[in-house]
């Protein structure tokens, strides 16, 4: 589970203190994760999202506004809503603001999460990073990918067999036809091509 450590400490990058009202938050969004009808979007999805953008970190323009965004990106889940995204940047974006952050970082931590609705491919680097941290489940070992598709899979339970297929099968094409799934060139290098194996026998292929 992401610590309360790395929480304050994310703050602390837009040098905004510890205080209750931040730990308060905290709890929040841990019982936000850990909400009964997820089963992929919950602290485990975090914890390998942070541990991705460690590998990116370097690369960030404005790492604080990422760290940020990635604990807000799936605080707000509904499997029956298309607003998802939205709300979970309007949340982030709210708590930037009550918590003394700039309007400026504030509107793009919110564009950050927006990002992860994976409707157009990101042309800024903090926005490509955040992408492919969201994504890097794609490149995941065999093992831990057949879970990824178990858990997905058991938050859409209410959904057909037959429609889950096809609207999933649909998706993953679309991963597939991209001249590459992930936006940054560490993770083209090392993940491609395993989420292109992984992709591939999910399909049947």
């Amino acid at each position: 589970m992401p610590t309360i450590d790395r929480w304050l400490e994310t703050w602390r990058g837009f040098a905004v203190e510890d205080s209750p009202r931040l730990r308060v938050w905290y709890d929040d969004l841990i019982s936000c994760y850990s909400e009964p009808h997820r089963h992929y979007h919950t602290l485990q999805h975090l914890d390998e999202c942070f541990a991705r953008f460690d590998e990116l970190r370097g690369e960030a323009r404005h790492a604080e506004e990422i760290e940020l965004a990635l604990w807000f990106h799936d605080a707000v889940y509904d499997t029956k809503a298309t607003d998802n995204e939205l709300r979970s940047a309007d949340l982030a974006r709210r708590r930037a603001l009550e918590a003394g952050v700039s309007t400026d970082a504030a509107g793009r931590v919110h564009a950050l999460v927006l990002s992860t609705k994976h409707d157009a491919r990101p042309d800024d680097i903090d926005a490509r990073i955040v992408v492919d941290v969201d994504l890097a489940i794609l490149g995941a070992d065999r093992a831990r990918f057949a879970e990824y598709e178990q858990q997905v899979r058991a938050e859409y339970a209410w959904v057909p067999g037959f429609v889950f297929r096809r609207n999933r099968r649909k998706l993953l094409d679309a991963f597939l036809a991209r001249p590459s799934i992930f936006n940054t060139a560490r993770f083209v290098e090392k993940y491609e091509a395993r989420a292109r194996q992984n992709i591939s026998r999910g399909l049947g292929g």
